[in-house]
């Protein structure tokens, strides 16, 4: 079933959500239907399913180099005139395909990823300067592209990654929000609700494509960051933030032990936990070629396979060992099997939001439910994805009943969002030190796996959970000291090269972008410029204020 395509202020009704507490959602919507009434009603046919065999034939024979560029693409005519042209040629002698592409199809202008600081630029400026490189506005939206439409501007990531991202963009907002761009915050916060109230959920991003999965749910701790620097009250999000709830609990209502449905599972002592899904079990549109060979690495069900590859997508963690049975093996990917410690936590604080903003809105009756709904998953968080004898949060395998061993980074997130208690917190603490502490920060996990979500990398958003869940409880030392890493880490490769990029190498010899993965490592960018720039502003004095962009080398040389 293809989402509803209305305007946020056009819906009428509430989704049949099948949970419970659908049937009491506020339809009271911010007030800023003057520029949404604008949008126009979103296609929200996929590539996949507009150019039917044309989009199988381009990404299977690897027509474009990256298999996102193409379903990125904007048609120079109506995708059913291009496809009719396509079939009626395509078996002609002379037939090319490239060059069919490239007759039909343009490029869709994107920020640019080379852009790199005049020499002598210091790393503050350079972030502050890459805020207008990276926003999009509305009017840039084209026809018949796989862009969804949203009413105000936005920062998107750089490189290939043209799109507003969902869990991306909160922590590229910590730097907007101290860079003297109120008016771009409160933009992004109304992007995010129109989202929720016209497709009933945050997509991965705003692609036809991506409508199928969400992200890490944070829009709940975006509403703290909206409310502490005054430009919106919590409380005018709480229509949304109780929509975004439903979409995940949809159906945990009737569900029985040891029964899935979507994102949610109930256990076979009554727990209801979450896991990531996505709608569908095709390959990604965006990483199609690549899906569909990793399926043939394994005598797996084929979209079994698939779900669990768009579920690691859903995740953000895409792609890690943290996912996977064999970490050198992509078709070994469970991500649907597993209770992530994260993804929970982040539901702990929505429920949390929704209960502190409806007892403030008046609604006891809400506010009790949701404090009880939000102590009971503490109490399931507890039992289950606690280990006791290491100290440390890990995600639960609940088809076979049991914890995961892998320790990554994800154990902090209970103390980001305030689950943990102050024993847990310390014990933590400990663990990183041993384990996760490395020369450019908090390590992703301990397995070196080829894989971008693993070692060596380091990622932005995972350094913030950390520095600020261990700051919350106290661990000042050790937050200080992974900020104070990350940043000479960031500042160092921003001396040498001039830019900010998506991940980095944590390693001691050297410093280096990350690597791994589907996709080259890309420039910008997004969580990595707002995570350091927040942190610079909190550190004034901090050496990494002096790191300045040198001369870079030319190709000769």
């Amino acid at each position: 079933m293809k989402p509803d395509a209305q305007p946020w202020d056009q819906r009428k009704d509430v989704p049949d959500t099948g949970n419970t507490d659908a049937h009491d959602i506020d339809t009271h919507k911010i007030d800023t239907r003057t520029q949404v009434s604008s949008i126009e009603p979103a296609d929200t046919l996929t590539p996949a399913e507009r150019y039917a065999e044309l989009f199988v034939e381009v990404q299977s024979r690897r027509v474009l180099a990256d298999s996102k560029t193409f379903v990125d693409c904007v048609p120079r005519q109506a995708p059913e005139t291009i496809l009719a042209a396509y079939r009626a040629c395509k078996d002609e002698p002379e037939f090319d395909l490239a060059a069919f592409v490239h007759d039909h199809f343009t490029h869709e202008n994107v920020p640019t990823s080379d852009y790199v600081s005049p020499p002598n630029q210091s790393l503050l400026v350079h972030i502050d300067g890459l805020w207008d490189v990276l926003t999009h506005q509305p009017q840039q939206h084209p026809r018949y592209s796989s862009l969804l439409p949203l009413p105000y501007a936005y920062v998107v990531p750089g490189g290939r990654f043209s799109e507003l991202y969902y869990w991306d963009s909160y922590f590229t907002m910590l730097g907007l929000a101290e860079s003297g761009r109120p008016h771009l915050l409160r933009a992004m916060g109304d992007n995010f609700a129109y989202l929720i109230d016209t497709y009933g959920h945050v997509p991965n991003g705003n692609r036809t494509y991506y409508l199928s999965r969400s992200q890490p749910p944070v829009f709940a701790l975006m509403v703290d960051l909206f409310e502490h620097h005054g430009v919106r009250h919590a409380r005018d999000y709480l229509p949304q933030l109780r929509k975004e709830y439903a979409y995940w609990m949809a159906g945990a209502e009737t569900l029985r032990c040891g029964e899935a449905h979507r994102h949610c599972i109930r256990l076979s002592d009554g727990t209801v936990l979450n896991r990531y899904w996505d709608e569908r079990d095709t390959p990604r549109e965006e990483a199609y070629l690549e899906d569909v060979q990793t399926a043939q690495q394994t005598t797996r069900p084929a979209r079994e396979v698939y779900r669990d590859l768009r579920a690691g997508a859903a995740s953000g963690w895409d792609f890690s060992s943290r996912w996977l049975d064999d970490a050198q093996q992509l078709s070994s990917i469970r991500t649907t099997a597993l209770l992530p410690i994260d993804l929970n936590s982040f539901m702990f604080k929505l429920e949390a939001q929704i209960a502190r903003l409806s007892a403030e809105s008046g609604d006891a009756e809400t506010a009790e439910r949701f404090q009880h709904k939000m102590e009971t998953r503490r109490d399931a968080i507890n039992r289950l994805l606690w280990d006791e004898r290491i100290g440390a949060f890990f995600d639960f395998d609940w088809q076979r009943d049991q914890p995961r061993t892998a320790l990554t980074a994800a154990t902090v997130a209970p103390l980001y969002v305030g689950l943990a208690s102050h024993e847990q917190a310390q014990r933590i603490a400990e663990v990183i030190r041993a384990r996760l502490l490395v020369p450019g920060g908090i390590a992703t996990t301990e397995v070196f796996s080829g894989q971008q979500w693993d070692r060596p990398n380091g990622w932005a958003p995972l350094q913030w959970l950390a520095m600020r869940g261990l700051a919350r409880y106290g661990e000042m030392t050790l937050a200080q000291d992974i900020a104070h890493r990350w940043l000479m880490m960031v500042g160092n490769l921003y001396e040498s090269e001039s830019k900010l990029v998506e991940k980095y190498v944590l390693t001691q010899t050297g410093v280096a972008g990350g690597g791994g993965g589907e996709y080259p490592l890309q420039d910008g960018f997004g969580w990595t410029n707002g995570v350091t720039r927040q942190l610079l502003h909190e550190d004034p004095q901090h050496a990494a204020h002096r790191c300045l962009a040198g001369e870079r080398p030319t190709p000769s040389e």
